[in-house]
């Protein structure tokens, strides 16, 4: 599954992390995903970063986009760094929203319930729509812990989520495009290399949801490792 960021520069740890990229089918120990694996393709390995296949269908995607359109708002910071349209689905608005927290349970292990988690967002960046480079995890206390974003469409041109220190750019791919990174390290401090971006749009409409979960309340379910520095 070949795309824009192989055609990056080639240095001996770079051809090391790309032989260790590889698919596989993920049930995480989960005997929700055992009947139907998930599809995992490893895209890199520092940051962790991970596109699920297939995650949610075609379906889901159009109510959820459906769902959201009458609560979008527009978010334009003074500072023009974000362009786009957001809203918050909680899980009593329909049962999709019920399943696919379900099924983000299951991928990650980790619990997703308030407050460990916030509510689905679910954002539209149209024509110029963009986010420059940032962190998604806080400098304060009860930080993200993880990202999961469900691209809900497809776009003709741009909009792709580039991670600046990797060199990783991922195209926006309907249904088939479930990223997921840990912005955090298991000690809790932030991984400096999760800084990334949402490039423009040029042509289309680009639409994800979102899930953020919180650092707290994982203690048991994402360990610290015997490295104090992982």
């Amino acid at each position: 599954m070949k795309s824009s960021w192989w055609k990056v520069q080639s240095t001996p740890r770079l051809r090391w992390a790309c032989r260790a990229l590889h698919c596989s089918y993920e049930t995480n120990d989960s005997p929700y995903l055992i009947l139907q694996p998930v599809k995992r393709e490893l895209l890199w390995l520092q940051p962790y970063v991970a596109l699920y296949h297939d995650f949610i269908s075609d379906l889901e995607a159009e109510k959820i986009k459906g769902l959201a359109a009458p609560w979008l708002f527009l978010v334009t910071p003074l500072n023009l760094s974000a362009m786009h349209s957001s809203a918050w689905l909680k899980d009593t608005v329909d049962p999709v929203i019920v399943s696919l927290d379900q099924r983000i349970a299951a991928l990650t292990g980790l619990n997703i319930r308030p407050p460990y988690a916030e509510y689905l967002q679910v954002v539209n960046y149209g024509i110029g729509g963009h986010y420059e480079p940032h962190f998604d995890h806080a400098t304060v206390s009860n930080k993200a812990c993880e990202t999961g974003s469900q691209r809900l469409s497809s776009v003709d041109a741009g909009g792709s989520t580039a991670f600046i220190y990797a060199n990783l750019s991922v195209p926006v791919v309907k249904v088939s495009g479930t990223l997921f990174w840990w912005n955090l390290h298991r000690n809790g401090a932030g991984n400096g290399d999760t800084l990334h971006a949402g490039c423009p749009v040029l042509a289309g409409d680009k639409w994800v949801a979102n899930k953020w979960i919180h650092e707290h309340g994982q203690e048991f379910r994402r360990r610290c490792g015997p490295d104090p520095d992982d």
